[in-house]
């Protein structure tokens, strides 16, 4: 069954937006796959500051996502993986959305804004790289489209899925 997606709104992320993800991460669950716990304030504010700047310069950040009342509930984008192992180079999107609003939509909705901007941009393609476990994020990673294309170890030698998406 195919339901409606909300309504959701992207912003190149501010500097209050900063609190606002560092508040929304804050649970267990949402970093289950990221370290197990959010990181300090400072990191989110270097975070924010660095995707106004890939904005500005690539036209694609890690955007702000808002839902339908204008709150932060997280962020969906896309960046260069700039990492020397995985796909180096290579143009990787990524959600991460307040425990809270999980299961209704809202990443779907706001990756698939993600990659129509991307498209925009010029980008030919991109990757999610995916913990393999994230059972929730493989499934948005097929409601996009995206086709497993790698199965590799990473190096805290956990197993992840690269998938990939030509735009």
């Amino acid at each position: 069954m195919n339901r409606a997606l909300p309504v959701v709104r992207l912003r190149v992320p501010t500097d209050e937006d900063a609190v606002a993800w560092h508040r929304a991460f804050a649970h267990p669950d949402v970093m289950e796959f990221h370290g197990g716990r959010a990181a300090e304030l400072f990191v989110y504010e270097e975070l924010t500051a660095r995707q106004r700047r890939h904005d500005a310069e690539r036209g694609y950040c890690l955007w702000t996502v808002l839902d339908e009342s204008g709150q932060v509930i997280g962020f969906t984008g896309a960046q260069p993986w700039e990492r020397e192992w995985g796909p180096t180079g290579e143009v990787e999107i990524g959600w991460r959305l307040g425990r809270e609003h999980w299961g209704k939509g809202y990443v779907t909705a706001a990756a698939r804004m993600t990659l129509e901007r991307v498209r925009a941009a010029g980008v030919p393609s991109v990757v999610a790289m995916v913990d393999a476990r994230n059972e929730r994020s493989i499934a948005v990673t097929r409601r996009l489209g995206m086709r497993l294309a790698e199965v590799f170890t990473t190096p805290r030698k956990q197993q992840g899925h690269c998938y990939r998406l030509a735009l």
